[in-house]
């Protein structure tokens, strides 16, 4: 059979010099590997720096702030003495005068002038300790940032056995307490142990925490929804903002009193100044938004769900000043996550 009569192969069976297939290559696009992991850690440590930066400048700006420097702490320093020399002169006088007139006046004059030095003796000394302890929390806030930051090992372990100490004499976390302490003496990285900590220690406190944001919040857009006056508006929102910013720090141990919570309030207002516009951007504004209808319909109504934003937002940011440690294996809760029933989400209330 002559090559003319051959039968032309199948095109899979023919090879490379029967026909000349033209096909263009197409390029090989290798795609780098991506560390889930490390991507998420390096997203979850630049959220925390920024939360933390906030933080930091809020206590810095009212728990930290030391007014003994500053021509304001001067100031009321010796405004406060001038006040306190003209009182114990007045004392002074009034018991003089007394016992002039009779001895028994004299002794009963005296006897309550006493009794009111040892009152505001014991008065000052408490808020010292008060101050002294809202500045231990808040340092060693600062002090647990710093070495989850850095994931040093050493520092951790000394500063989550110091966390321990603080909540020594609180039953409900002895548990707790103890799992931590038995933490502390394992080999475990810094920066877990800081997450540990978080969670086995500090989780509690902060439902507790979110609970009580969560019915100040429901108390005052109800009671602002259906009180008739705007002045009991104010005066019921103003009571229940200090009574929250003082149990939100009662819980992390603050216990701050009268001097205290103004170091307190400072701390709050600055935080809401520097994160208000970030954190109530996404929330307040769609609400107001989703509420539009509502608010058309009924004023009040609308005027208590905007109050019940505002008072979630003072109770997250004195959790996140109070709070002892940073979040960092926990994620910082919202106004959505401790009010939903703000925003019609009944399943979540």
């Amino acid at each position: 059979m002559s090559n003319s009569e051959r039968k032309p192969r199948p095109r899979a069976f023919r090879l490379q010099g029967d026909e000349t297939v033209t096909t263009k290559a197409k390029p090989q696009v290798i795609e780098p590997d991506v560390d889930v992991f490390a991507r998420e850690a390096a997203e979850l440590v630049d959220g925390m720096t920024g939360d933390e930066s906030a933080v930091a400048a809020a206590q810095a700006n009212g728990l930290l702030r030391r007014y003994v420097f500053s021509w304001g702490g001067i100031f009321f320093s010796a405004l406060s003495g001038l006040i306190s020399l003209g009182l114990t002169v007045w004392a002074w006088n009034l018991v003089e005068d007394l016992f002039s007139r009779s001895l028994v006046l004299g002794t009963i004059g005296f006897a309550l002038a006493a009794l009111t030095a040892v009152a505001a003796l014991v008065f000052l000394t408490r808020e010292l300790l008060a101050i002294a302890r809202q500045n231990r929390i808040a340092k060693l806030h600062k002090l647990l940032a710093d070495a989850h930051s850095a994931d040093d090992g050493k520092a951790a372990r000394e500063h989550v056995a110091e966390l321990c100490k603080i909540y020594e004499h609180r039953p409900d976390m002895a548990r707790a307490r103890a799992q931590v302490g038995d933490y502390v003496k394992q080999i475990i990285d810094g920066r877990d142990l800081i997450d540990l900590a978080e969670r086995n220690l500090i989780r509690p406190l902060d439902d507790q925490a979110r609970r009580e944001i969560a019915a100040a919040a429901k108390r005052v857009s109800v009671v602002t929804a259906v009180s008739p006056r705007a002045l009991l508006d104010v005066i019921f929102v103003a009571g229940q903002v200090i009574f929250l910013m003082r149990r939100v720090s009662e819980i992390y141990g603050g216990r701050p009193g009268l001097f205290g919570f103004f170091r307190l309030a400072r701390s709050v207002g600055a935080h809401l100044a520097i994160t208000g516009v970030v954190a109530v951007g996404d929330t307040l504004l769609q609400q107001v938004i989703g509420h539009g209808v509502a608010s058309r319909l009924s004023a009040k109504l609308g005027e208590g769900v905007l109050n019940g934003l505002l008072t979630a937002r003072v109770g997250l940011s004195a959790m996140a000043v109070c709070r002892p440690t940073p979040f960092v294996a926990e994620k910082p809760p919202t106004v959505g996550d401790v009010a939903p029933f703000l925003f019609g989400d009944k399943s979540k209330s």
